[in-house]
């Protein structure tokens, strides 16, 4: 099993950078940010921008993969994107995560678009995973979708794709199906649910969906499935026990990653530091033991 963190976005980078570079010390095996223009749950908060972070983390770290906690189309265009994705790559090296989702409120909303249906939704986001696809892939790169186009774009240099894990984020059918046949990887928040015994069996079903469309995909029996465990109507942080709790079930599940929030003075996560290290310390060595899954 391996653990991964995600880092809130909206510290300044004076005092974002610590909290990277202690993630690394404390052995976590990934370290995420979000990408939004405006998170729902800290409207009034500022707000920093995930490839710059991401960036940075690259330049005050040295070993631990770094991820996007997910991008969506609701304000990227997937040319543009490959482009920064490529040199994001050149900096950081080949310690990218990059999830992708489709994408909610309220970041769809504040560049005036119209609306979009549920269907919708899905429908532009396979469009953007499939285009993005080609443009880390392919040189000279033209397409004409429905949501999105492109016009000879340039990748000079050759492909970087495989370089570049592109991990799908779902929780209905459709979407896991898409990362089960599309994807490096699938990524899972849960669906809503009143207590950790639906949230679970929510899971559970989705879990069934993915294997039985990995069923004859090479390699399927390896594909990694990272599960975040802040969703669960159960703070992963209470304690030692709630969060090996949490982690276990994960991976009874069959999951290969979870993902915890970092500590907070203030909502969401709040925990002080001293209690999440002695929480960590304690947690990190079982689960990352090779052999123990």
């Amino acid at each position: 099993m391996r653990i991964g963190v995600y880092i809130i976005p909206d510290h300044p980078w004076q005092q974002a950078q610590h909290e990277w570079r202690r993630a690394e010390e404390m052995g976590f095996d990934h370290a995420w940010t979000f990408d939004h223009l405006v998170w729902g749950s800290l409207p009034d908060n500022r707000w920093f921008s995930c490839i710059p972070t991401l960036t940075a983390a690259s330049l005050v770290t040295n070993r631990i993969p770094l991820g996007a906690f997910v991008i969506s189309p609701n304000f990227r265009h997937p040319v543009p994107l490959a482009r920064e994705l490529q040199t994001l790559l050149d900096i950081a090296g080949d310690r990218l995560l990059i999830g992708l989702g489709a994408g909610g409120t309220p970041d769809d909303l504040i560049l005036g678009q119209p609306p979009v249906t549920a269907r919708e939704r899905v429908d532009r986001f396979q469009e953007f995973v499939r285009l993005l696809d080609l443009a880390l892939t392919d040189d000279h790169v033209t397409f004409a979708g429905e949501y999105y186009s492109a016009i000879d774009m340039r990748l000079a240099g050759g492909s970087v794709r495989e370089r570049i894990p592109l991990l799908l984020a779902g929780n209905g059918p459709r979407s896991v199906r898409f990362a089960a046949r599309h994807g490096d990887g699938w990524i899972t928040t849960g669906t809503q649910a009143g207590n950790i015994e639906d949230w679970f069996a929510g899971v559970a079903r989705s879990v069934r969906i993915l294997d039985d469309t990995l069923t004859g995909r090479p390699g399927g029996d390896r594909f990694p499935r990272y599960l975040s465990l802040t969703w669960a109507p159960h703070d992963p942080l209470t304690s030692a026990g709630a969060l090996d709790d949490l982690i276990g079930r994960a991976a009874g599940l069959g999951f290969t990653d979870v993902v915890i929030p970092w500590p907070r003075t203030s909502r969401p996560h709040v925990a002080s530091m001293e209690t999440f290290e002695a929480t960590l310390a304690e947690v990190l060595p079982r689960w990352q033991v090779p052999g123990v899954l």
